[in-house]
């Protein structure tokens, strides 16, 4: 292994180895105008909440459209509050979130803007169909390269897509698809990995990364390919590697019955794809003005997925509809490599910065029609019976850490007859069921040691007590914590939590939120930690194998920063999710592990952040 001095060197030839539905804004507008100081939920409002009803009416349509006129409104109501702001000098000492205060105060930005219409900084708030970018660590992608691009496989495409999408077929393309990241996976088990995580910065595209690498480095350093200046980009401390890969899903949303868990319209006829000539055929060649990357073109149409959709082609490796989560496009349920690979004798573990049921942590196990069916999700997980596996509960994970704490409401139909009022994500109930009492352990592995945000201890803490608590007795650990909307607070470009506006509204925190919770890097650490540590009773031999594992690490605050055209709270979330990443790699050093390790570092999908002025960005970092 390297020198750690040599590990984040970054030489130029090491750079590449050889939705929010418009329905919802309205609903914003008036929560907005109700109260501006108090957070918002922004659950409420994420981009890929498909619309849902317990008697499976139609989902959300394939591409929800921006109203632009009810978009004004909300920005309107929010220029005052934003003034508000400036006059507690919250801004004044941070360029960066002025920056962001300005542009919804004049819906204009020399700098930047969110969507096609330059002249408008706030115009499209959901996903894009933008190339995201994949880095391996621990192992090269030459069998993608050896293997060709689906997009340039007649045969396979017809496989996962039923049928050739129209302007899709590219002889020449080198951009992969995320059901590569899936077969890289197995791949890695059949060489001999042991340890295989998959990071996922939900809503991170090329142009998002970039705009944290200038801020991060007072510095636009490129503007093309790999890469530099964030850690993952920068990482030489085992063999790695870069490519791109598509995201577009099999077709949008589709009728289903949650309380059935059945798929009423199997048959429907595919809408993805992803067409070069529209699109660029890499992120830096994207056009100006274009509606393609945010499925609005008349000509070419294809569907932008949301975040269930492109989770399961990463876990399970299929084309599918846009709000399944582990469902096949004819209904049928997809295993997850992860829970393959717990059949296998691996450990699992999913960690998350927003709601432990949203859809990208559901996917790394669950199975549901629909991706608001947070309730029976969560069951999936902790291994409790739901609507999805009524007589056989799945296992469980054996490490969940995230977000969803204190989000208690009366009625939420999208989750069907059989919600339970109480914790929207992971029901108080079920998580009795599985708690292990003060002193208690669980030979059957079925319970969990849970670590809470509890009032006046600080989270790390709590958190770093349980893993502790549950590396001794061989039992698996649940962490549960976060502030209102369900997630962690939300880091800004300067490393502090003080959001400013959005096309959301406002989030605000308290001093308790922060120091109660911990952070996605904290989360982190101890799930490794768990994961990897020797079975109690065991022999424990400094040079005996660490224990097999499977881990998703999802930093989903980037995706609701994107989803709000917060330039400050995305640039503060990428970070965040850099510093966990930092976490991985400290743990594969620290236990000599990258020999069995490896890590796919991607994203889910794009926005449509444009970069007008990179420098800009760079000269709002003032930080010592």
């Amino acid at each position: 292994m390297r020198s750690p001095l040599n590990r984040f060197l970054s030489p130029a030839s090491l750079f590449q180895s050889t939705d929010r539905p418009s329905g919802l804004i309205a609903g914003l507008f008036l929560a907005t105008i109700a109260t501006v100081a108090p957070p918002m939920n922004l659950s409420q409002c994420q981009a890929e909440e498909t619309t849902k009803t317990a008697t499976a009416k139609t989902p959300t349509a394939t591409s929800p459209t921006t109203n632009t006129s009810t978009l004004a409104k909300v920005v309107d109501a929010l220029k005052n509050s934003i003034d508000a702001d400036d006059a507690n000098g919250e801004s004044a000492t941070d360029p960066m979130r002025e920056m962001q205060s300005n542009a919804m105060r004049e819906q204009s930005a020399p700098w930047g803007h969110w969507g096609n219409q330059p002249k408008k900084y706030s115009s499209w708030t959901n996903h894009s169909n933008r190339l995201v970018p994949l880095y391996s660590f621990g192992m090269t992608l030459s069998t993608l390269r050896e293997r060709g691009s689906l997009y340039s496989d007649a045969e396979r495409m017809k496989k996962h897509f039923g049928r050739i999408p129209a302007g899709t077929l590219n002889p020449v393309a080198n951009y992969h698809d995320q059901i590569d990241v899936y077969e890289l996976q197995r791949l890695a088990v059949e060489q001999g990995k042991r340890h295989v995580i998959l990071m996922v910065f939900d809503g991170t595209d090329w142009q998002t990364t970039r705009a944290a690498t200038i801020y991060q480095n007072r510095a636009d350093l490129y503007d093309s390919g790999r890469g530099r200046g964030l850690s993952f980009q920068d990482y030489r401390g085992v063999q790695t590697d870069f490519a791109f890969i598509g995201t577009t899903p099999r077709t949008g949303g589709t009728k289903l019955d949650v309380n059935s868990q059945t798929i009423v319209d199997v048959n429907k006829k595919a809408t993805g794809g992803f067409d070069p000539d529209f699109a660029g055929p890499m992120p830096w060649h994207e056009r100006d003005r274009i509606a393609y990357p945010i499925g609005k073109d008349r000509e070419q149409p294809h569907t932008v997925t949301d975040s269930a959709s492109s989770a399961t082609s990463l876990t399970c490796g299929i084309k599918t509809y846009n709000g399944s989560v582990g469902i096949a496009h004819d209904g049928t349920h997809a295993i997850s490599i992860g829970r393959q690979l717990q059949n296998e004798g691996f450990r699992v573990g999913v960690v998350t910065c927003v709601p432990v049921s949203h859809a990208t942590p559901g996917a790394a196990y669950a199975n549901n029609v629909s991706r608001g069916d947070y309730q029976d999700i969560a069951r999936d997980m902790i291994g409790r019976p739901s609507s999805s596996h009524r007589r056989d509960p799945l296992p469980g994970v054996d490490v969940l850490i995230g977000g969803g704490w204190g989000e208690g409401v009366g009625k939420d139909g999208g989750q069907g007859e059989n919600f339970m009022p109480g914790n929207k994500y992971l029901h108080e109930s079920d998580l009795d069921a599985v708690r292990l009492q003060p002193g208690e352990t669980d030979p059957s592995r079925r319970k969990y040691v849970v670590a809470e945000r509890t009032i006046g201890r600080r989270g790390s803490e709590v958190l770093a007590e349980a893993a502790s608590r549950a590396i001794k007795t061989g039992d698996r650990l649940l962490g549960y914590f976060g502030t209102k909307g369900g997630h962690l607070p939300f880091q800004t470009a300067d490393g502090n939590y003080n959001p400013t506006f959005d096309v959301k509204g406002t989030e605000r925190y308290t001093a308790e939120d922060v120091n109660e919770n911990p952070t996605l890097a904290d989360m982190t650490t101890a799930a490794l930690h768990v994961l990897s540590a020797p079975t109690p009773g065991e022999a424990n031999d400094d040079q005996a194998e660490l224990p097999k594992f499977w881990m998703m690490l999802e930093a989903g605050d980037v995706d609701w920063a994107n989803h709000a055209n917060n330039i400050d709270n995305s640039i503060g979330a990428v970070l965040s999710g850099d510093a966990a990443f930092r976490a991985v790699t400290k743990w594969a050093e620290d236990n000599n592990a990258w020999d069995d390790t490896v890590v796919f570092v991607t994203s889910d999908h794009g926005h449509y952040l444009v970069l007008d002025d990179p420098q800009a960005i760079a000269a709002a970092n003032v930080s010592q």
